[in-house]
């Protein structure tokens, strides 16, 4: 089944307007919350019961590396103030909460990613894996979800539903900021700047381009053997214009990407919120 993608993207445009103007007030049913601890952002959707985005907030974050919390104080401190925020902002309490994990993590990591959000002060209800929440946002039962993230490039198939196979490889948005910072001679705090900046693509795209091909020779080699006929594309390190026209040009495939992609996996988080 192919995903609905123009209700998608009305979907997640409404929720990128929400965490830059505030959420809204005709909610219905119970809110929950997702809790996505990123490489480069920490990011927490509100739904509520018909999974509607509500509200949500977002963090530059580098308390987590490649699905390892490496700063757990940092981490459940910066969680607390995010869900205080929201809170704040709905004028209710926020409980029920879930968290993802990238495909691949060990057990022991998990554990921790769990810990940080009860540590915070959610009700943790489920620790669900990476794509089966970008799946849900994207309404599709069948293909590959390739989750472009700091620090890995996470690939997963899926199959009548269920996540078939996985793989999860180090090369991401951390890997292009490296490879901006070596040619401009500049600190990695800069190319980051200019990398998320997006007046500047023309700029940064020519250099980083080769890291984005490699992610596409990644993904290939991870489709082999598999009838995959459309590969979907999130995170935020894919939020480059032509990034799914080299990967269309490497896989043969169609390459498509969501708006606001690096919002796909913590609404579907948030989704996959249940008791």
């Amino acid at each position: 089944m192919g995903c609905d993608m123009a209700q998608c993207n009305k979907t997640l445009l409404e929720f990128e307007r929400l965490i830059k103007d505030g959420g809204k007030k005709d909610w219905e049913g119970t809110l929950r919350t997702g809790i996505d601890l990123g490489t480069a952002n920490i990011v927490l959707a509100v739904v509520d019961e018909k999974d509607r985005p509500v509200a949500g907030a977002t963090f530059p974050s580098t308390v987590v590396r490649d699905g390892i919390v490496v700063d757990y104080i940092g981490a459940v401190r910066a969680v607390t103030e995010l869900k205080a925020q929201l809170e704040r902002l709905l004028g209710t309490a926020l409980d029920a909460g879930a968290c993802a994990i990238p495909p691949g993590i060990l057990s022991g990591n998990v554990k921790a990613i769990g810990n940080v959000v009860e540590s915070a002060g959610f009700r943790l209800t489920e620790i669900v894996d990476e794509p089966t929440a970008a799946a849900a946002v994207l309404g599709i039962t069948d293909g590959a979800v390739v989750d472009v993230g700091g620090g890995t490039t996470g690939i997963s198939i899926l199959e009548h539903g269920k996540v078939i196979d996985t793989s999860d490889e180090p090369t991401g948005g951390t890997h292009m900021t490296l490879v901006l910072a070596g040619f401009y001679g500049c600190s990695t705090e800069e190319a980051e700047e200019m990398k998320r900046d997006a007046a500047q693509e023309a700029n940064v795209f020519p250099i980083v381009r080769p890291v984005v091909e490699k992610m596409a020779s990644i993904v290939k080699r991870s489709l082999e053997g598999y009838p995959v006929d459309t590969v979907y594309v999130v995170g935020g390190a894919c939020c480059f214009t032509q990034f799914e026209e080299v990967f269309e040009k490497y896989l043969g495939i169609p390459v498509v990407k969501p708006a606001a992609p690096l919002l796909v996996t913590p609404l579907g988080i948030a989704m996959n919120c249940t008791e």
